[in-house]
């Protein structure tokens, strides 16, 4: 039984999904992808996150992704499984069945971890916060370990009160939390106080790309994060390095990674998934053709170049890593 002890440490990238122009997932270059990371220092992958467009994928696309990263990946490294439910859906009643399937789904293929798509859907009821209790509680009937995830409403999420976030924390099948503000170092620095507070047994995930050395620093014990999904090796030893007290190391580190991330993470912001799959076309690890997302926004060619030159700099032993 995993515990939330077991993800001290952890680094886990979410994983974009290589797409062809026309929309198709380049199964080979998907393939290839999984056998990459199936070499990298990872404790495993989250597949279907905002990263992997889960939520527009169809099952049959969702059973494509996580069989190769199940097949590629050991059995001693997770597979994390977002679920949630499908975009448009409104009815409470509707959201909870297509999250509970996916869910589902998601154990049927051999899943280790759930980790929970923000029920936006709910932002604006007047009864959210029982309808998001009762959301995670039919996600929960999966039977699997679980991982929440806090985005707050500005980046796109659903913000959860302090009694919500106290009753979400202490299910039993929830080994902890993921926190995502994009650029609210306030709001990550409560959430950290408060769950130390409320829930100290409970592991607190660092998803912010953009401040991730700092967000070690306020108590942050894993990190699953879209910038993992390439040069995987400069921010394995960022997180080891903080957690060995080799101080000038990590600040050394920190300040490469600092720079991969605004180069990634910046406006427009959905367009990371589009430079995260550039930045594996860098290291040769899948083909340019299978570098397309077809839900994000176009990005001026002049950024793919610019890219090449920030791995360089951040990465370059990683730049020169030929692909399997």
């Amino acid at each position: 039984m995993l515990k939330p002890g077991d993800l001290h440490g952890a680094l886990i990238p979410a994983v974009p999904v290589p797409f062809r122009a026309d929309g198709a997932i380049d199964t080979v270059a998907q393939r290839r992808y999984a056998g990459w990371m199936a070499m990298q220092p990872v404790d495993g992958v989250a597949v279907w996150a905002h990263t992997g467009r889960g939520l527009r994928l169809d099952p049959d696309q969702r059973a494509v992704v996580l069989q190769a990263w199940r097949e590629a990946l050991e059995s001693s490294r997770l597979v994390v499984a977002a679920a949630g439910a499908a975009p448009g859906l409104v009815d409470p009643g509707e959201v909870m069945i297509s999250a509970r399937s996916m869910a589902s789904q998601a154990r049927q293929l051999g899943a280790d971890v759930l980790l929970i798509h923000p029920p936006v859907a709910f932002r604006h009821r007047k009864d959210r916060d029982a309808l998001i209790l009762d959301y995670h509680g039919a996600i929960a009937e999966a039977g699997l370990p679980m991982i929440l995830f806090y985005l707050y409403e500005d980046a796109g999420g659903i913000g959860y009160g302090e009694r919500v976030l106290t009753g979400l924390l202490t299910m039993p099948s929830v080994l902890g939390i993921k926190v995502a503000t994009l650029d609210s170092v306030m709001t990550f620095q409560d959430l950290a106080a408060l769950i130390d507070a409320r829930a100290p047994g409970k592991v607190l995930i660092t998803g912010e790309d953009r401040f991730l050395g700092y967000s070690l620093m306020c108590g942050a014990r894993a990190a699953l994060i879209g910038m993992g999904a390439a040069c995987t090796t400069l921010q394995r030893e960022l997180l080891a390095s903080y957690r060995e007290s080799r101080f000038d190391r990590f600040i050394a580190l920190n300040r490469l990674v600092d720079d991969l991330a605004r180069h990634t993470f910046k406006a427009p912001m959905e367009g990371y998934i589009q430079r995260m799959l550039w930045c594996l076309v860098h290291q040769g690890v899948i083909p340019e053709e299978a570098a397309h997302d077809p839900w994000g926004p176009r990005l001026d060619r002049a950024e793919f170049d610019d890219l090449r030159e920030c791995l360089r700099r951040v990465a370059p032993e990683e730049l020169r890593r030929p692909g399997p």
